[in-house]
């Protein structure tokens, strides 16, 4: 008799390329089928995670969660390159996602590697132990 792996939700959202509120959430509106341990905790078998990356696998590069399960932050933000500036060694790069930018500094030996441009598709991954927070008027 052979059994199914089994996974608590953290590894699962890893696995899936997910964030562990949104595996969460499938499990709570029902979308994940899970099992409950004795002590009430969700434990989910690796077979029920096969159709979503199936799905997962059908949808071209920049859509598919393929390159998030091969990093560890899951704070991904996808958005156009607006703005490059080099200098010395270091590079500004400005990435527009919606009606927001955000700017991070980077070694300009990392930006030529990257072959990052104006206009291109990139990835601002955050990983943050503090956020702050402003009040702001309206």
């Amino acid at each position: 008799m052979t059994t199914t792996p089994m996974l608590n939700p953290r590894e699962a959202a890893r696995l899936l390329g997910i964030s562990y509120p949104t595996i969460k959430q499938w499990i709570l509106a029902g979308k994940l089928k899970t099992s409950t341990t004795p002590g009430g905790h969700h434990r989910i078998a690796t077979s029920s995670l096969q159709p979503f990356l199936a799905k997962d696998k059908l949808k071209p590069a920049a859509e598919s969660r393929e390159r998030y399960r091969r990093v560890s932050g899951r704070n991904q933000l996808i958005g156009k390159i607006v703005s490059i500036r080099i200098e010395g060694l270091l590079a500004q790069i400005v990435l527009a996602i919606d009606d927001q930018q955000i700017t991070s500094i980077i070694t300009a030996d990392a930006a030529r590697e990257l072959g990052l441009k104006k206009g291109q598709t990139a990835a601002a991954l955050i990983k943050s132990t503090d956020v702050m927070i402003e009040q702001i008027e309206v």
